[in-house]
């Protein structure tokens, strides 16, 4: 490598943040090793062999002694110390565990050795992901195979990407540029190769690259469609002699379930339910859904996903 970059790249709000949560805690971890280094030479020096330091304590000082102000600073001053660093790091990640409402999602399945990507207008990538600068970007990811991570260190940004399972991640660039994408989790042969990039550009141009030549239906669309090509309408349609819970404004509110529990019906919720049928059963209704494991692909579940979040109820409310 011709340099040695001291201070990596910052292309996000988060990775200052990152950085400086860093930076402390190894200056943290440095004074202290110092500070044990010196001591140890300092005893090591005074007490060698053949000096004449004094290694007996007189008699009684042990009984009539009430100082205890080491011992105090020995056990406090790291505790406020460690305690300081925890809260500041659980504030850093709970204020980045949920993205702003108004970010934009994508799409991402991980695969061997590969990462594809949807945008919700349709538009597909492969090992390559375009944002603006300046906008939330939220991503909502899943994997068809083994466990991966999603890796963008400039952005100081990681999650592992589950089979089954839905995790999301959201980041904002700062900059525009062209950023390596990496799976930073060991998922077999080929692991090196699943190498990608994340394109950063300005909102004008973005939006440019968003439209040109995408003649792809967006997701809610391609839902639509998938959703009847599965049967789904045949059980939860509106007309329906089938007696199925209803799909409109089913997002984000809460359902009752059989075993007197409830849920907020989130992306997790909705794939367990297609997936997973009898793992949530809902009050009032027989346990009669079909398992669509190995029947439909995460890509178009993805896209089923994205239909039943779009619905809304029949007076056009967000929630029922």
């Amino acid at each position: 490598m011709s340099r040695f970059p001291l201070f990596p790249e910052a292309a996000s709000t988060l990775a200052n943040s990152v950085d400086t949560l860093f930076f402390v805690w190894l200056a943290i971890a440095g004074l202290v090793s110092l500070v044990v280094a010196a001591l140890i030479v300092w005893f090591a020096v005074k007490y060698r062999r053949g000096s004449k330091a004094n290694r007996q304590m007189k008699s009684g000082a042990l009984e009539e002694r009430e100082e205890h102000g080491l011992e105090l600073a020995w056990i406090l001053l790291p505790l406020v110390i460690f305690l300081s660093m925890f809260i500041w790091a659980a504030k850093l990640y709970y204020v980045h565990a949920a993205a702003p409402p108004d970010a934009m999602e994508i799409y991402v399945v991980g695969k061997q050795w590969m990462w594809k990507l949807q945008h919700s207008d349709g538009r597909r990538e492969i090992n390559e992901l375009h944002v603006p600068v300046g906008r939330a970007v939220k991503l909502v990811m899943i994997s068809e195979d083994v466990i991966h991570d999603f890796s963008v260190p400039v952005f100081r940004i990681k999650q592992d990407v589950l089979p089954g399972r839905y995790t999301s991640l959201w980041f904002a660039a700062t900059k525009a540029g062209d950023y390596r994408l990496f799976c930073s989790q060991y998922c077999g042969t080929d692991h090196a190769r699943m190498i990608g990039h994340v394109v950063a550009m300005e909102p004008a141009a973005f939006q440019r690259w968003l439209t040109a030549g995408n003649e792809q239906p967006g997701l809610v669309e391609q839902g639509a469609t998938l959703f009847r090509k599965y049967g789904c309408s045949g059980c939860h349609g509106a007309n329906t002699s089938v007696q199925a819970p209803r799909l409109d404004a089913l997002y984000g509110a809460q359902v009752e379930l059989a075993d007197g529990s409830s849920v907020i019906a989130d992306e997790r919720y909705i794939y367990d339910s297609v997936m997973l049928p009898d793992k949530e059963i809902v009050a009032g209704y027989p346990a009669i859904m079909p398992s669509y494991q190995g029947q439909i692909g995460e890509e178009d579940l993805i896209a089923i996903v994205k239909y039943i979040k779009s619905l809304r109820g029949p007076s056009g409310g967000d929630k029922p």
